[in-house]
C-alpha cells in the first residue's frame, strides 16, 4: 500500500511540474559579428557603439533580461565569419545573431544561421534573395532592402531632370543590387555601368571612363573607404565642376563627411534615418551617441539602435520567454517599438516598410559639414520581391 501511495505522489508530483509555467529565460545570449578591421571597420565600430548605447538605455538589459553580449570581428572575411557563427550557434549557444555590414560576408553565414533555427537580425544588409522566394521566419531586415535607398535616389534624379548617369559599384551583391535599385526607379539614360573590386581604392581608370562619358550626375555605392577614395578623387580631378554626385546616404554619412571634409558638401544622399528628424526618440539618441563617443552618429549607429530597440519590446511581449521561438518571432515581427527613424513596421517577408528621405551635405553656420534633411521622397515604401515571398 506503501509502495503505491508513493508512485501517486510521484504521479501528481511529475503532473504538477508538467502544469506550472514555464520559467522565463534568465538572460539573452547575443552573437554580434561584425567588421571591426579593415576599410570596413569604421561602419561595424558604429553598429557596436549604436547597439551598445541602446543597451545603456536600458539598463544593460533586453526586456528585462540581462544580456550576455558576444562582439566579434569578421575582419570583412566570410571565412572567418563562418567560423565566429559557429561558435555563436554550437559553444555559445546564443539566442539570435546581429550585426553583419557587408553582404559578402552575410549570405555565406546565413544558411548556418538559419539552418540552427536561430534568428538573425540584419542591422545593414537587406540581400533580394531573403526578401523574395528564399524569405525565411528567422530573418528580420531591420535597416533596408539593398534597392531601397538607391531607388528613392533614383527617383530623385529623374525628378532633378538629370537625363543621363554614370553608375559606379563593387561587384559584390550588394553592389550589384544597389545599382538595380537605382534603375528601377531613374527614367533617364545609364551613360555607364561600372562594377570595381570590392575594396578598391584607386578610381583613376573608371573617372576616366566617366570623364569621356559626360553625364549629367554620378551615382555612386561604394562604402566606407572605397567612397572617402572616390570622393576625394572625383574633386581632385575636376569633376565636381563638370556633373552632380549622387549616394545612397551610407556613402555620404558621418564617418565619410569626417574623412572627406569640405569636398562632400552639396552631395544629395538618400536614407531612411537622418540625425535632425523631428521625434524624441531620435533626439535622444543623437544627443547621447554624441556625449558617449564624441562624434555623429551615423545610418549604421541608428540602425543598430533601432535592433536593440526592437529585441527589447519583443522580449517584454513574450514576457521573457524567449525560448518560445514561435511566440518571439512573432513579437519580433510585431515591431511594436518607437523607431528613431519614425514609422516602421515589417512587410509579410519581414523587411521593413518605411518613409525614404532626401539628406543634402552642408557647412552650417559654425563650418561643420553635416547632412541635412531636404524632403521626402518615398512614404511607406515597400521593397518589390515582397511578392516572391510565400510567408504571410
Amino acid at each position: 500500500m506503501k509502495r503505491k501511495l508513493a508512485c501517486i505522489a510521484t504521479t501528481l508530483a511529475a503532473a504538477a511540474l508538467l502544469a506550472a509555467p514555464a520559467q522565463a529565460a534568465d538572460e539573452i545570449r547575443i552573437g554580434f559579428l561584425t567588421t571591426l578591421s579593415g576599410p570596413g571597420g569604421a561602419l561595424g565600430t558604429d553598429v557596436r557603439d549604436g547597439f551598445q548605447l541602446a543597451l545603456s538605455h536600458s539598463g544593460n538589459k533586453l526586456g528585462g533580461l540581462p544580456v550576455q553580449l558576444n562582439v566579434v570581428d569578421d575582419q570583412q572575411n566570410p571565412q572567418t565569419g563562418r567560423q565566429n557563427v559557429e561558435r555563436f550557434i554550437k559553444r555559445d549557444k546564443v539566442d539570435l545573431i546581429t550585426g553583419v555590414v557587408f553582404s559578402n560576408v552575410l549570405l555565406p553565414v546565413l544558411p548556418q544561421i538559419l539552418k540552427s533555427n536561430t534568428v538573425y537580425l540584419s542591422t545593414n544588409t537587406g540581400p533580394r534573395d531573403y526578401a523574395g522566394e528564399n524569405c525565411d521566419p528567422n530573418f528580420f531586415a531591420i535597416a533596408w532592402q539593398n534597392e531601397d535607398i538607391p531607388s528613392a535616389m533614383g527617383k530623385f534624379a529623374t525628378e532633378k531632370g538629370y537625363k543621363k548617369i554614370a553608375m559606379i559599384a563593387p561587384n559584390y551583391p550588394g553592389g550589384r543590387e544597389s545599382l538595380d535599385g537605382f534603375k528601377r526607379l531613374y527614367k533617364g539614360e545609364i551613360a555607364e555601368e561600372i562594377y570595381t573590386k570590392l575594396g578598391q581604392l584607386d578610381y583613376a581608370a573608371e573617372l576616366a571612363t566617366i570623364r569621356m562619358s559626360k553625364p549629367d550626375a554620378v551615382f555612386f555605392f561604394l562604402p566606407g573607404g572605397m567612397g572617402v577614395n572616390f570622393i576625394k578623387q572625383f574633386d581632385g580631378a575636376g569633376l565636381n565642376r563638370q556633373m552632380a554626385l549622387l549616394a545612397p546616404g551610407f556613402s555620404a554619412d558621418e564617418d565619410t563627411i569626417k574623412a572627406v571634409g569640405g569636398a562632400i558638401a552639396g552631395l544629395y544622399n538618400a536614407s531612411q534615418w537622418a540625425a535632425d528628424l523631428d521625434n524624441a526618440p531620435n533626439k535622444r539618441f543623437v544627443s547621447d551617441f554624441i556625449s558617449t563617443y564624441g562624434r555623429k552618429p551615423s545610418m549604421y549607429a541608428a540602425q543598430a539602435y533601432d535592433a536593440a530597440l526592437l529585441i527589447d519590446s519583443a522580449v517584454k511581449k513574450v514576457g521573457g520567454h524567449i525560448e518560445d521561438g514561435p511566440a518571439f518571432r512573432a513579437a519580433l515581427k510585431a515591431a511594436e517599438f518607437h523607431s528613431i527613424r519614425g514609422d516602421f513596421r515589417f512587410n509579410t517577408n519581414q523587411f521593413p516598410i518605411q518613409d525614404l528621405y532626401m539628406r543634402e551635405v552642408f557647412k552650417d553656420a559654425d563650418g561643420t559639414v553635416t547632412n541635412r534633411t531636404v524632403g521626402k521622397v518615398l512614404t511607406a515604401h515597400a521593397d518589390p520581391f515582397v511578392g516572391e515571398c510565400p510567408m504571410k
